[in-house]
């Protein structure tokens, strides 16, 4: 994946508290995982985390689709894929792809769908005009 605007790729390594007594990696990891390529994706796009605190305007979570593929394990070293999906006036799509480094394995798939938000009134935005262009 060719990375511009709306693209990220991040890396993570499977820690112990990422997986069960078995070393095998469960499944809140792999949404912390996502959670870390989203929020540096947002940033890309024009949502970096000091500007909205500042503005209380905050991309929420309305959605998330995950497809667990193939087990990761302890050890293993993830390349996570992020990129802008579709965009319409009120919320948009960021979809991801877990790979493991290894043997370039894809292990997780995931489509999540998120809407702007004025806090504290928790107030749905538009979208800015142009976003995602």
């Amino acid at each position: 994946m060719a990375e511009d605007v709306h693209t990220i790729v991040t890396r993570e390594e499977v820690m112990f508290f990422d997986t069960d007594c078995g070393g095998v990696v469960h499944n809140l990891a792999y949404l912390r995982m996502i959670e870390t390529c989203r929020t540096r994706l947002a940033a890309k796009l024009g949502m970096n985390l000091r500007e909205m605190s500042e503005s209380l305007i905050f991309p929420v979570l309305t959605r998330t689709e995950v497809d667990y593929r193939r087990p990761g394990k302890i050890g293993d070293w993830f390349e996570i894929r992020g990129k802008l999906g579709k965009v319409s006036s009120a919320r948009f799509w960021c979809e991801f792809e877990v790979i493991r480094e290894e043997d370039g394995e894809l292990l997780v798939t995931a489509k999540q769908a998120l809407a702007l938000v004025q806090m504290p009134q928790g107030k749905p935005l538009r979208l800015p005009e142009g976003f995602g262009k």
